[in-house]
């Protein structure tokens, strides 16, 4: 992803090479290159992904995994807007234009994702209910969650939880301090966009109507 760009010293702004992921500079103005590569003023694209499971973030790594970009078009510069780590799957976004994809990371949009969680054992209503109004991470409480069950087979439960927030693992963690083994992962929605009939795999572009369901 691009910090782990700037961080390689790949990046320069106004010809000084930047390896601090959070510097801070005026984008209005900036001339920014990736790898050599000088970033236009070309109309913004945006580009849904469905992650397959196994593969990761990034766009190299180093015990030669496949990554997202193993995936997406090479003739586009494209920084992916959020992570999910490899053993989950689902809709990842991506963006040639850095300021938009800032404002749909900002924690006052509000902008909610939506995943399908499978875990074993099944959780009782009560627990899960628990989960969405009382969690904390790190000593810090964690934003109400929408948690729902959408079946039950038995020795497995499919949830869907809806997240207002983006912490590391957030949902793994969560459920693993209830005695839950999470099984599958999947992300289905980011705000109102939808994942769809996406296989996964595949990616296909956003329209101008789609990218505002994100970013009004």
């Amino acid at each position: 992803m691009a910090a782990d760009w700037i961080r390689a010293g790949k990046v320069t702004v106004n010809g000084q090479i930047i390896y601090e992921p959070e510097a801070r500079f005026s984008l209005r103005d900036a001339r920014i290159s990736v790898a050599g590569q000088r970033l236009t003023g070309q109309a913004r694209k945006v580009l849904m992904l469905h992650k397959p499971r196994g593969v990761v973030s990034t766009r190299a790594d180093e015990r030669g995994r496949p990554t997202v970009y193993d995936l997406l078009p090479s003739d586009h510069w494209l920084a992916p807007i959020g992570r999910l780590d490899q053993a989950s799957s689902g809709l990842l976004l991506f963006s040639n234009d850095p300021e938009w994809a800032q404002i749909l990371l900002n924690p006052d949009q509000h902008v909610s994702k939506t995943y399908h969680v499978q875990i074993r054992p099944p959780l009782p209503a009560e627990v899960f209910r628990h989960i969405a109004q009382h969690s904390s991470l790190d000593g810090k409480p964690c934003l109400p969650m929408q948690i729902r069950e959408l079946r039950c087979g038995g020795k497995t439960q499919w949830l869907e939880i809806v997240l207002q927030e983006g912490r590391n693992r957030q949902i793994r963690r969560l459920l693993q301090g209830a005695d839950a083994e999470v099984l599958r992962l999947i992300r289905v929605a980011v705000g109102d966009l939808l994942l769809g009939s996406l296989s996964s795999g595949q990616w296909r572009w956003l329209s101008p109507d789609e990218e505002r369901l994100l970013v009004p």
